[in-house]
């Protein structure tokens, strides 16, 4: 990538060459869905979670009054982040394929999680963040017209966006082991 971009609107120019680029092996048949992958473990005695992907390192923790050293956000706060960071990269993707100039993007995202929720009383209480919202702040000299465009355009692709929108089938398995029984075996 070239030098760091002046403007917002110069880094708009580079992502459009990206998105056209992207585009063309669409189109020519040549482009290809991505494996994504992720692991997370648990610190000894913080509890404090490392998330992997591919070289990059994210910590997650809870605030002291849940046992955590508050060294990152809650995995709650990091998908309200990660909404966030989507949403915004998408409004920058979309504005440099529909060309709309922009002078600052700001994405606020908000929610609500109970640790009430499933207790008596609070049965009906979701477990998962909720009452998800989020308010885009777009500085811009196009018209209206142009950001209700892009907005319908960045709700229509998001990923993570419609991801949470959409309900989702999880497979999951659990891989058991016991080694310090193992330990205690070997040494017997």
């Amino acid at each position: 990538m070239s030098a760091s971009p002046a403007t917002l609107n110069d880094y708009l120019a580079e992502k459009r060459g990206a998105v056209l680029a992207r585009d063309a092996q669409i189109d020519a048949g040549t482009a290809q869905a991505t494996d994504l992958r992720a692991s997370v473990s648990a610190e000894g005695r913080s509890g404090v979670r490392r998330i992997r992907i591919r070289e990059h390192q994210v910590i997650s923790d809870s605030p002291p009054s849940f046992a955590g050293y508050n060294l990152g956000p809650s995995s709650p706060e990091l998908q309200l982040g990660v909404l966030g960071s989507c949403v915004t990269h998408i409004f920058l993707i979309q504005a440099s394929a529909q060309q709309v100039p922009l002078t600052s993007l700001e994405v606020e995202v908000s929610g609500v999680i109970d640790p009430r929720a499933g207790k008596p009383g609070h049965e009906a209480t979701p477990v998962w963040p909720h009452d998800i919202a989020y308010t885009v702040h777009i500085d811009s000299p196009a018209p209206r017209a142009d950001i209700d465009a892009l907005f319908a355009a960045v709700e229509r692709t998001c990923p993570i966006l419609n991801l949470l929108r959409q309900p989702q089938t999880i497979r999951a398995t659990v891989e058991h082991s016991d080694s310090l029984a193992q330990t205690q075996k070997q040494a017997a």
